[in-house]
């Protein structure tokens, strides 16, 4: 049954949702995917080369989370944010495995809000993830082919999809600027009902290009995509408020995984490299940037240091609409909601990271892996120290001893394990063909 939200009347027709006149609405809900963004691209978290001033502002005005977690991968991670489920659940433990996901076994996000009257839209990345969006619960979409789409080069003309129909990028199209014109044309005629948009952008996944600011030597291509991913967003938000929908309107900002291994390097805070990358399944791979921003509602300037995945954005979303979880599969996310009311509620101790055959378990000062391995965290995001069993103290025991109860709790050895090379990248050691990551 539909719970009622903010003491909002609703008459229910079927699976639609139709708000009686003079209740109050459910926010708009806009999840911005930054793809292979992670902690060092970015100013508010302390970016020693990056610029990021429309991305901070949403975190001065905001709530910025400093250990957020999600696959290390985008497909894995993709599909975590978009069930709420673990890889082991899913068989999403790899890029091509997240393409056999089906429509008679997992339910993905918007199919959760449409329940609630919400007119859902996704705009940009989508190839690892299967079928088209409207199979999944989106109304309208425009998805292209391959990560790091930005306009045509070298001959090659990129295709894209709208609502089903294959369009050609123009040589004077710029992907990211048809992406943000697509949202901000959807959030315009759907502005007199709650409206959830996926906003999976092309940036800043390589190979990279100039973009149109981009000067005409000596570009660096990172911090130019950066900078012009920040302008987009601070597009965005002045869209929402010549709408007058800011108010209304939740904004999350996340990355997808760490930053790519080709800028890894450069990502650096405080004159230090985070260890580990994207694909990696230390500390850099898996710590992404998030920021949720709510007028009215989430107090600015705060910062959230506990843990969190990415599996809380299921039962976070379909608590603030209003929305019953199922009761016939397990939704392993816990719901943010209190936390972004500044309400006083229990949060999560752990969070679960997984890409292929390899998996952990992270508290805030301690990670516990599959192979049993103990590492002291409180170097992280910088360092990750190996703890011996032999060399256990008092804490770091208790530590070794909660982390594999959880594990043992959650039991991902006994769900469906990775067919992989291991990699998380590919379903077969022979396989050939790559899904773009």
């Amino acid at each position: 049954m539909i719970r009622l939200l903010m003491a909002c009347y609703v008459l229910l027709t079927g699976s639609a949702v139709v708000f009686v006149e003079g209740s109050e609405r459910p926010p708009n809900i806009i999840l911005v995917l930054a793809d292979d963004l992670g902690v060092g691209n970015v100013g508010c978290y302390g970016s020693d080369r990056y610029r990021t001033p429309h991305i901070d502002r949403l975190a001065e005005t905001g709530l910025r989370y400093t250990r957020c977690f999600t696959a290390p991968l985008c497909g894995p991670s993709r599909a975590l944010i978009m069930t709420g489920r673990y890889a082991f659940r899913t068989g999403a433990t790899n890029q091509d495995r997240v393409g056999r996901l089906k429509t008679a076994e997992e339910v993905m996000l918007p199919a959760y809000l449409k329940q609630a009257g919400y007119c859902t839209g996704a705009f940009g990345k989508w190839n690892q993830l299967p079928l088209q969006p409207s199979d999944w619960g989106f109304d309208e979409y425009l998805r292209f082919s391959g990560s790091g789409v930005y306009r045509n080069t070298d001959g090659k003309v990129e295709s894209y999809v709208v609502n089903g129909e294959t369009r050609r990028l123009r040589a004077d199209q710029y992907m990211p600027d048809l992406l943000h014109q697509q949202v901000t044309d959807f959030i315009g005629r759907h502005r007199d009902q709650p409206f959830f948009v996926y906003y999976s952008m092309s940036s800043v996944h390589g190979e990279l290009l100039p973009t149109p600011d981009s000067p005409a030597v000596g570009a660096d291509l990172m911090a130019d995509n950066v900078r012009y991913m920040d302008k987009l967003i601070g597009q965005l938000v002045s869209e929402l408020q010549q709408q007058k929908l800011l108010e209304s309107t939740v904004i999350v900002f996340m990355g997808d995984n760490g930053t790519g291994k080709a800028q890894a390097d450069s990502a650096t805070i405080g004159g230090r490299r985070l260890v580990g990358q994207k694909g990696t399944m230390q500390e850099g791979g898996g710590l992404v940037p998030l920021i949720v921003n709510w007028p009215g509602v989430i107090a600015g300037g705060r910062v959230a240091d506990g843990v969190m995945d990415s599996s809380d954005f299921v039962p976070t979303f379909a608590e603030l609409c209003g929305v019953s979880l199922p009761t016939d599969r397990v939704i392993d996310g816990r719901s943010l909601l209190a936390q972004w009311r500044g309400q006083q509620a229990s949060h999560r101790a752990w969070a679960f990271v997984q890409l292929a055959r390899n998996w952990y378990v992270r508290e805030a000062q301690w990670k516990l892996n599959q192979a049993g391995e103990l590492f002291d965290m409180s170097g992280a995001p910088y360092a990750e120290q190996l703890v011996l069993r032999e060399s256990d103290t008092a804490v770091s025991g208790q530590a070794r001893q909660r982390l594999q109860a959880v594990l043992d709790r959650l039991n991902p050895a006994g769900g469906i394990l990775d067919d992989g090379d291991g990699s998380g990248r590919h379903a077969g050691r022979d396989s050939k063909g790559k899904s773009g990551d």
